[in-house]
């Protein structure tokens, strides 16, 4: 080989190498500039328009449990938001249009459709498998109505918090708790979702349990029994006298004592619809003690149900004949 071919094929290499070194730099330089997933995986389509500087922050979704990325479980954006080919594909200079599935104020989509998105997930749990025909679902109420997905707090799994988001709707109940007795509801002690499931019940009013008294039992052990003497009313339903929101009556009662007895006994000494009528040596004593004095509670202290031997004098305690 001459000397002069020697001198070629060493150019000729050093081309190839600077090429070759070209091309390599131009993709490192193209990797670099190309978008990461920034919260989910998979989410760089969209994290490269929609990042931190966006409102409202949509990244805050990498502080709940949406943004777990070592859970398989975790969605991405299309997950919710569909694939939304002509959002992401657009170029133009003016507004593109919207994701396939929206769920502002403004969305487009009705309840059902935005509610979709989180069934697919949410649906096989023991707390949300009775949405389907309950009174929110019915009355065309989406599931970010109340959550929010993307913010890092969620005010209605938040017990201090949560009532507001319940007062949004339910006005009625915003003015109940406001009066002199109440539930502990506005000092956050105790929270909507202590006696309701929002997301469907098999009880009346979205009650937690089968009934309003097996939900009050929860916490009201003490008024469970069993007892000798019941008092129907209580077995019934303890809203039959109580006002479980607020009332402006001591201890919840819907109207102060005699009147919210007289609901049923419609004074003593005259039968009335669920009444006894007392002996007639007792009648002149009977409505003194009640009628003047209003205390139908100084004798009927075991109002919810009573273990005296006596079984004509119900809901008296024992020491009551001891005297």
């Amino acid at each position: 080989m001459t000397k002069l071919s020697r001198i070629k094929q060493v150019i000729v290499r050093a081309l190839q190498c600077v090429t070759l070194g070209t091309a390599l730099l131009g993709g490192a330089a193209y990797a670099a500039d190309a978008p990461k997933d920034l919260v989910l995986n998979g989410d760089a389509k969209c994290t490269a328009c929609h990042d931190e500087s966006d409102s409202p922050g949509v990244l805050a979704i990498g502080k709940t449990k949406h943004g777990t990325r070592a859970d398989g479980r975790t969605p991405s954006c299309t997950s919710c938001h569909g694939d939304s080919a002509a959002h992401i594909g657009y170029k133009g200079s003016a507004k593109p249009p919207a994701p396939d599935r929206t769920f502002g104020k403004k969305s487009k989509n009705t309840a059902a459709e935005k509610n979709v998105a989180c069934t697919t997930c949410h649906q096989n749990d023991s707390k949300r498998h009775l949405w389907v025909g309950s009174a929110h679902e019915a009355a065309d109420v989406s599931c970010t109505s109340c959550h929010e997905v993307h913010a890092a707090h969620d005010k209605v799994r938040d017990k201090r918090t949560q009532p507001e988001v319940c007062y949004a709707c339910h006005k009625e109940q915003r003015a109940q708790f406001n009066k002199q007795s109440h539930h502990p509801t506005p000092e956050g002690k105790v929270s909507c979702s202590d006696c309701h499931n929002a997301h469907g019940s098999a009880g009346p009013k979205l009650m937690k349990r089968d009934s309003v008294v097996e939900t009050c039992y929860t916490c009201h052990m003490e008024k469970r029994g069993p007892f000798v003497h019941n008092h129907r009313p209580v077995t019934d339903d303890c809203s039959n006298c109580h006002q479980p929101h607020g009332a402006t009556a001591d201890n919840l009662l819907k109207a102060r004592p005699p009147m919210v007895c007289y609901q049923c006994h419609s004074g003593h000494g005259t039968p009335g619809v669920a009444g006894i009528a007392p002996a007639a040596t007792t009648i002149g004593k009977a409505n003194t003690y009640i009628e003047q004095a209003r205390g139908c509670l100084n004798c009927h202290t075991e109002i919810h149900g009573s273990n005296n031997p006596n079984g004509g004098q119900n809901l008296l305690p024992p020491a009551f004949f001891l005297r």
